[in-house]
């Protein structure tokens, strides 16, 4: 009996580490990357994945109830697996942007000269993306606003303006693939008074976001925008400031190789009552 039972235990044991082999071959298999990037970033995305099954990111589930249906049908997933192209397009200029953006940010310290560190975001953007004419490169000119201003500031050569602590910088930079085009702005700041302003404009974001969706009206996404803006406070050099959207800045819809396909979306309530529509970045 006792020979049985350790022949049981070692059946056992060997059944174990057959469970475990399979853990370990599922992990192989991912879609990560075939090779680890360098820092600063050299390798060009397409070959980091050469089975071009890159990143996902972050998928929201859709939070209207008209719209719930569309994570159930059949007919919308196989309609999506028919434009899977396009996604892999926009999915490879993402994370181009996403690797450009986190080594950037190290680069951006009071005593940079803007027009430098401008042209070292390209030089990584073009690098990363393989840029290859109208098939993949940058998307526009680097924005690169201080404080006062909201955006669309680009600093040319003999620009000689330098960060400084106190300042607030906002860098809008984007890339695509196949005129897929990646438009996606941060903002840097050093001086710790400016946090919550920074907060209110992320948590405003996020909002906006989980708004959206197919046929929700855009001026209701503006008001969402709005409502959580507008509920923080800033204290700048002992003064309390309630922190206010900015009525003409808006979000617009991106088409194949063109930056504002045509529609805007608000950051304030009462704005255009147009639906988001299918298909529309």
């Amino acid at each position: 009996k006792k020979k049985k039972k350790k022949k049981k235990k070692k059946k056992k044991k060997k059944k174990k580490k057959k469970k475990k082999k399979k853990k370990n071959n599922r992990r192989k298999k991912g879609n990560g990357p075939s090779k680890p990037q360098t820092d600063p970033p050299s390798i060009p995305i397409d070959e980091m994945w050469p089975n071009k099954k890159y990143p996902v990111g972050e998928e929201l589930p859709y939070t209207q109830d008209f719209n719930v249906w569309r994570t159930t049908s059949e007919e919308l997933r196989e309609a999506e697996r028919l434009i899977k192209d396009n996604w892999t397009d926009v999915r490879r200029a993402a994370e181009v942007h996403r690797q450009v953006r986190q080594h950037m940010r190290k680069k951006m310290v009071p005593g940079v000269k803007l027009f430098d560190m401008c042209e070292e975001l390209e030089d990584f953007s073009r690098k990363l993306i393989n840029e290859n004419g109208l098939d993949a490169g940058i998307a526009f000119p680097t924005g690169c606003s201080l404080n006062h201003v909201a955006a669309h500031y680009t600093p040319n050569k003999g620009d000689d303006t330098v960060l400084q602590y106190d300042d607030v910088m906002k860098i809008d930079f984007g890339t695509h693939v196949s005129g897929r085009i990646i438009d996606s702005a941060f903002t840097v700041s050093f001086n710790p008074q400016y946090d919550p302003l920074l907060e209110a404009s992320r948590e405003a974001t996020n909002a906006g976001i989980k708004e959206a969706g197919i046929d929700v009206r855009i001026g209701d996404v503006g008001a969402a925008i709005q409502e959580v803006m507008e509920s923080y406070e800033v204290e700048i050099n002992g003064k309390t400031h309630q922190v206010k959207s900015i009525r003409n800045l808006t979000g617009h819809s991106i088409g194949p190789y063109q930056i504002h396909a045509g529609k805007s979306v608000p950051i304030v309530k009462g704005g255009d009552m147009t639906k988001m529509e299918e298909g529309e970045f």
